[in-house]
Formats: C-alpha cells, structure tokens, sequence
C-alpha cells in the first residue's frame, strides 16, 4: 500500500508537511504589502475570503500570522492528497473544508462539493475567513474557478488576493501548478489585494468576467512578488507566454 494511502502514512507525511509550513513561516525574512487595506477586514466580525494560487501553498504561511486572528477554515480536496495537506494545516490551527469540483457523472463528489459549498457559506457567514486556492486541485494553472467567485458572491464579503514569492526556493517547473517550494533563512514577499466584492445579482457573464478579472490580478500580485524578492518574474501569467 502506498504511503499517501495509509491512515499512517497521511499522518506521517501531514506532520513533515506541517513542520516545513512552519519552517516557512517562521525562518523566512517576510516583507507583508497591502496590510493596511486588510485591517479593517480582520478587526470586523464579517468574514472575509483570501485566494492565494495553489503553487504557493508550500509558502502560504507567510499569511497565517493575519488569518490567525479570525476562525480560518481552507478548502482542501478530499484526495489522499488533500488529507495529507488538511493534516498539515491543521497543525497551524485551520479547519479543513473538504471539497473541490466534481467531474461530470460522479455523482458522489458532486454532493460532497455541494456540502462543501454550503459548509463554506455558513463558516463565512458565521464571521470566519476562508482560505481557498481557486485553481486547485487539478487546474488550469493559474485560472479561478468559478465556486470561488460564487461564494464571494453569496456572502457579500471582501475578497483578498495573495501574491506571493520567496527566494531561494525550488521551482517545480513539470508540476501542473508550478509549485514553489521555499528553502529556510531566505526571503519573502506576501502580496495582499483587495477588498475585491462580488456584486451579489451578478449572472453568469458577470461571475465569469469577475473570474477573468481577479486570475489575471492574483497572477499579477504573484509576478510582482516574484519580482520584488528575485529581480524578474519567473513564470508568464496565462495568456502572456511567448
């Protein structure tokens, strides 16, 4: 059996991933951008949804010392996989909603994203924060997906986009979400931008317009991280390859 199968092996692997989000956090030099526009958002009782693209879940840390003021819950898939990063999160004190898009005909993940979904209103509506990384679990790379923005939509809460990037790291050039893995004593950038608000009567054409709009700014908030704390940009943003 393999060891991402095992009750045994997830929690062994969810510990070593919990201590190297730790590590991240608390070796790496951050510099936090935009945090004035965020306060407000913390000190209220309204919830509030923070995106951050799901290659930079291995430097995501870089954020909790703000989200650890509110009740945080992250979306995470109901993978073999995404129970080993629940397990991680969870020893950083967030609550994991298990859930992510269905394929068409499974009918079993379809409840469970609907359960997921409701389970996400009610935390948000409840005053929590609510981490998502709205290209996962499978991509495209880099693109919202639609759930995210529905959310954002129905609770009628601020929305933060977090663009960041440390350096050294390793990048996971063959990995479909380019993951950047952070290496300790390094630097780091967290780009936060927001509020951003989903107009609560949006239809379809506006939900999709806002998807457009806010992947192409948290793909701009993680350039310039990129840029702030190594020189260049590392990776084009969808649409800007050569």
């Amino acid at each position: 059996m393999k060891l991402t199968k095992s009750p045994q092996g997830q929690a062994l692997l969810g510990w070593l991933m919990g201590v190297y989000l730790r590590l991240m956090l608390h070796t790496i030099r951050w510099r936090r951008i935009g945090l004035d526009a965020v306060e407000p958002a913390l000190a209220a009782d309204q919830g509030m949804i923070g995106l951050i693209w799901h290659g930079r879940i291995p430097i995501s840390l870089g954020s909790a010392p703000q989200w650890w003021r509110k009740r945080t819950a992250i979306i995470i898939s109901p993978s073999a996989d995404g129970e080993i990063t629940a397990k991680a999160m969870g020893l950083s004190g967030y609550h994991a909603i298990r859930g992510s898009s269905a394929k068409k005909g499974d009918s079993a993940k379809a409840r469970a994203v609907v359960a997921a979904f409701r389970e996400s209103l009610d935390w948000v509506a409840g005053g929590g924060a609510l981490v998502i990384s709205p290209d996962g679990p499978r991509g495209p790379n880099e693109v919202i997906a639609p759930g995210a923005v529905q959310i954002a939509r129905r609770t009628g809460c601020p929305v933060f986009l977090m663009g960041a990037a440390v350096s050294p790291h390793i990048l996971l050039r063959k990995s479909w979400d380019k993951a950047m893995l952070g290496l300790p004593f390094g630097r780091g950038v967290m780009i936060w931008v927001g509020p951003l608000y989903a107009p609560p009567d949006a239809d379809d054409a506006g939900v999709q317009a806002l998807v457009a709009d806010w992947s192409a700014k948290l793909s701009a908030a993680t350039r310039e991280a990129e840029t702030m704390v190594l020189g260049r940009a590392l990776i084009p943003s969808p649409g800007d390859e050569t």
